[in-house]
Order: structure tokens, then sequence, then C-alpha cells
């Protein structure tokens, strides 16, 4: 290289060209190349003492899910504000339905263009893996093999990790204790007692609510961890499909019996918000959820004017034949391959998952997720409200949606066609278990074939 090159430029020019990372040459050329130029008689200079154009509008797109809990979505938003004044950057984080999250990230993927960070859920990473670049040194930063094995399978695709786990959660039943006082019984240790429970709460006119509509949590939450517990499953080990079992049969047989019994036969038609309208309207005495409608309830507490707070309580999902089981996945951040500012989500990712800065998120939610290690099961958090506390146990019992087979995109596709939710919907409208097993059989054989 000759010594022009790299001579020093008086003032702020060489200030300017050495904050871009370039040489004089390199930077005319690549001011040249790309057509930029200024107009005659402005009196303007590109060293005019001012950070270049491109570095002034630098910005770090996020894209993520309108968390139940809103405190949260204001400690997010304030974590990538003080990052983006550390970092130098603009950083804008964008709240949407969770329901909408898989629209926008398959038009993001397919042209290139669009948020930086997707926070996709549970296995989303093996649907867009084309367009996601590897997070190996993320994962390995954030916990490596310390994370949950289910929600490190969720991010790791073809070899490669196409995400970071960023926290992680799933639903446990909260219920009315007074009701349930009121019939003389407690929470529910496995489904011959929710029987027992659910018949004599729906006699007392507050029944069991459960959605067995087309929702991304709340009906495949219950039904994938239904079906496991009696021992059936919708593919094998290998993805051979499974569905047609007589633990399947068994499994449908009870929930027919216990829809009639127990349930509110209306939550055929109900989604991820149904039930919670629901049971905040004191219609229902017990549903599955995350903790959300707690955080609703005590949000708006006041010791005189609102005591349902302190009716609350949760129990996790009862154990069947087989054990007890939840649905358990994780909220993951994954940087896009077209993203002209990879570094700085990166870094990004690594701010939001330092203890200091995680521990404030994971404390505003109250229980509402969990972390991604184990660590975060001991934090004292979860002793300051027992009602809470049943949460810290779910990934001791979780499973994700494609158990036991792989967690790959086929998982993903079954569970976007709502197959087992439709399993368990058809048979309490009245179908033969038969034609609904059958049903389910080739659906599945569709994707795994």
């Amino acid at each position: 290289m000759r010594k022009s090159d790299t001579m020093q430029a008086p003032g702020s020019d060489q200030a300017a060209i050495n904050k871009a990372g370039l040489t004089r040459r390199e930077f005319v050329k690549s001011a040249s190349g790309t057509g930029l130029a200024l107009a005659a008689g402005t009196g303007l200079s590109l060293f005019s003492g001012q950070a270049p154009a491109f570095a002034q509008s630098r910005e770090l797109h996020i894209l993520e899910w309108s968390s139940f809990v809103k405190p949260a979505d204001i400690e997010t938003d304030r974590q990538a504000e003080e990052f983006g004044k550390q970092e130098g950057i603009k950083v804008r984080v964008e709240h949407i339905n969770a329901n909408d999250l898989n629209a926008r990230a398959t038009a993001a993927v397919e042209s290139g263009a669009g948020p930086d960070i997707i926070r996709l859920l549970s296995n989303g990473p093996h649907l867009y893996a084309k367009g996601l670049i590897d997070h190996g040194d993320l994962i390995q930063e954030v916990g490596g093999e310390d994370i949950y094995q289910t929600l490190r399978d969720a991010v790791y695709v073809d070899g490669v990790y196409r995400g970071v786990p960023y926290h992680s959660g799933g639903g446990a039943y909260v219920y009315r204790r007074d009701i349930f006082d009121e019939v003389k019984v407690g929470p529910p240790q496995n489904w011959d007692d929710f029987m027992a429970v659910g018949t004599k709460v729906k006699d007392l006119g507050y029944p069991i609510g459960q959605s067995l509509g087309h929702s991304f949590g709340d009906p495949p939450g219950f039904c994938y961890t239904f079906l496991w517990s009696f021992g059936g499953s919708l593919v094998d080990e290998n993805g051979k499909v499974s569905v047609d079992s007589q633990a399947t049969r068994d499994s449908i047989k009870y929930l027919k019996e216990f829809w009639k019994a127990a349930c509110d036969e209306g939550g055929l038609a109900w989604d991820d918000t149904s039930n919670n309208r629901a049971f905040l309207g004191e219609t229902i005495s017990c549903t599955l959820n995350g903790a959300s409608i707690y955080f609703v309830a005590k949000n708006n507490w006041d010791e005189k004017q609102n005591p349902f707070v302190w009716k609350l309580h949760h129990f996790l999902s009862p154990a069947g034949p087989a054990g007890r089981f939840h649905t358990f996945g994780g909220q993951n951040s994954c940087i896009m391959t077209y993203s002209k500012v990879q570094s700085a989500a990166k870094n990004y990712i690594r701010f939001i998952h330092k203890d200091e800065n995680f521990e404030k998120f994971f404390v505003i939610n109250n229980g509402y997720i969990k972390g991604v290690v184990p660590k975060w099961e001991k934090h004292e958090m979860w002793s300051w409200d027992p009602a809470l506390t049943p949460y810290r146990e779910l990934a001791n019992y979780g499973k994700h949606i494609g158990y036991p087979g792989p967690y790959d995109r086929r998982a993903s596709e079954v569970f976007a066609k709502y197959i087992v939710v439709d399993l368990y919907a058809r048979a309490v409208k009245g179908e033969s278990d038969d034609s609904v097993i059958k049903w389910a059989a080739d659906e599945l054989k569709n994707i795994y074939s």
C-alpha cells in the first residue's frame, strides 16, 4: 500500500473516514460506486465534520409479540432504548399479535426485507431457516448445553443454530379456590380427580372452560398434553404416524365424557382470549392458561373493591396413565440474513441476556415467563406469590409439539393445521372414534410421508 493511501487528512476529515472503518481511497471508491454525489452549489462537503448519512440512519428493527403482560412490553422497549444509546443505533421494537408473526416472517424471508430480528415462537426457526443466520456463537454465550433441551431443539436446524431462545413458557390451570372450596375439593392431581371436580363445579354453574378452537396457545396446549398423558402420540420417535392406537382411543373416550360432564361446551369456538374473558366474567371456575388471567385480576387489585384476586390459584396439568405433561416452548431471537446491522443485532441479544437485564424482564413478568436455563427456577421471585409458584415446575414436565418425534418443520405444519385440536373437537361434536382417527392419520401421513 502506498503512503498516500493512508496519509492522515487534516482536521475532522480523517476522523470521519476512520469512523467508517475505511481508508480514504476505499471511502472515495465506495462513494462513487454507489452513485453518492452532492448537488452543486449547496456548500456542503462529504467531510463536513458530521457522521456519514448511512451511519446516521442505522436502525435495528425488532419484531415480537404483544405480550399479555403489558409491563413486559414496556420493559422490552426500555431496554431497547438503553441498548441503542450504548450501541449508537436507533432501536425500534414492533409488538404485534402473536398469531400474525408467521405471516410477517414469511413475507420478510420471501422478500428479503423487513425486521432485523424476529422473535419466532416455538420451533419457528425450522420454518424459516433459510432466512436466518448462524447463531452458534450466541448459543454458547447464553448457556450452551445448560439451555433446556426442548428449547435447543427448537432452534437447531440441520446442525446449525438458527436462533437464540430468549425466554420460555407454558400454561397451567388457574382456578377459583372459593368455588372449589364450596364443593369441598382441592386441585386435582389426575384426570379422574378432574372429572369429579369438574362435574361438581359445573353442577354449581361454574364449569371448566377449555378452548378447542383454532388459536395458537390454549387449544393445542391442552390437546397435546392430554394425548400424551394417556400414552398416545401423533408420531413415534422416528416420525412414523402413530395416532391410531388404543391410547388415543382411550383419551377420546375420556374427553367426550369430560366435555359433557364438566366443561362449557361453547369452548369449541373459543380462541386464546375467550377463556380469559369467561373466567374474568365469572362464568367458569377453571381453565388452562398462562398466568395472564391472574395478572389482569391482580393489576386491577384493590383490597376492598376487588377481592377477586385472592380467590385465584394455579395447579399443574393432571396426570394421566402415562404421567404429567406440559407443552413447553420458547420465544427465539432470530437474526435475518438480509439484515444490514447483524453485528448490532448480535450485541442486542447479548445485552438482553445479561443477568441484570434479563432479571428485570423476568421479575416484571412475575411468573408468566420462565428462563431458558435452570438457574432461573431458583430465583427468589417464585416465593413472592404462592399463587404463581406452580409455574416454576413447568420445565420439568415440558415437551415440544413434535414429541416424541423430531421437532422439525413437519411438527410445525401439524401444529399450524390444528390436527390434534381438530381430532378432539370433531370427536366431542359427535364423530365416531374411527372416523376422527382415520382423518387425523391421513392428515399426518400427508405431512410425514
